[in-house]
């Protein structure tokens, strides 16, 4: 997958990595890829809720050691 834009918000507590994600999808196109970096483990129920609620499609989350990595769709 091509990744368009990628935002590194480790270190970042609740909500901050999900207003990073927000701002930062703004600036890619419908169809492309944003990748967020977190440490926070509350990324991942949050991310999936911003998903849900913004209609973009989160196609992948990995967990790597310390860090978590989600990949979203801009759909809309």
């Amino acid at each position: 997958m091509e990744v368009k834009k990628t935002i590194d918000a480790s270190g970042l507590s609740c909500p901050l990595p999900i207003v990073k994600l927000s701002q930062g999808i703004k600036e890619i196109g419908i169809g492309e890829v944003i990748e967020i970096i977190a440490t926070d483990q509350s990324f991942v129920p949050d991310v999936e809720a911003w998903c849900r609620k913004t209609g973009n499609t989160l196609l992948e989350i990995k967990n790597e050691e310390e860090k978590i990595r989600a990949f979203i769709k801009k759909e809309k």
